[in-house]
């Protein structure tokens, strides 16, 4: 490898170091991220073109409205996909891994709703790398979605410690 190579390659590792998430060891109980969004019509079509998922309750008012919910609703999983966000863009962040996640669904998200995901770090499990944490999905202060995830962190580098 020549120098301008080797400099190139230095340029790459520090640019994807400073991508990177928490690295385990960074990691604190009772540490919590969060990620806000606004349900428009189009984020329920939209997914509900990605997943398949088209069911009527989600997308066809006048179904919908004879419901117990009465009105569309936006799909669970597009609700339970922000906790997803906070776990990869924020804590852990990048480099983390989704091992696990329950879900318990409290009550229905329309459009214009907008739903808060709340993720904190409750354990840490050296020997494996994991955390566990607690996974809340809230509509004005109301809980809408309760779970727990679990995620395996990179430790840090030996070139960065």
């Amino acid at each position: 490898m020549d120098m301008e190579q080797a400099v190139e390659a230095k340029r790459v590792k520090d640019a994807n170091a400073r991508l990177h998430g928490y690295y385990f060891e960074d990691l604190e109980e009772g540490m919590e991220d969060a990620y806000a969004k606004t349900i428009t019509d189009a984020d329920v079509i939209t997914f509900a073109g990605i997943s398949g998922d088209t069911n009527p309750v989600h997308l066809n008012h006048e179904f919908a409205s004879e419901t117990m919910f009465e009105g569309q609703i936006a799909h669970g999983m597009l609700t339970a996909s922000f906790i997803s966000t906070v776990i990869g863009t924020k804590l852990p962040g990048p480099g983390c891994i989704y091992v696990a996640q329950n879900l318990r669904f409290k009550g229905p998200v329309k459009v214009g709703d907008t739903v808060t995901a709340v993720c904190t770090v409750t354990k840490k499990v050296p020997e494996k790398r994991l955390i566990e944490m607690d996974t809340i999905c809230s509509v004005a202060g109301k809980a809408v979605l309760e779970g727990q995830a679990t995620i395996l962190v990179p430790a840090r580098p030996e070139e960065l410690i």
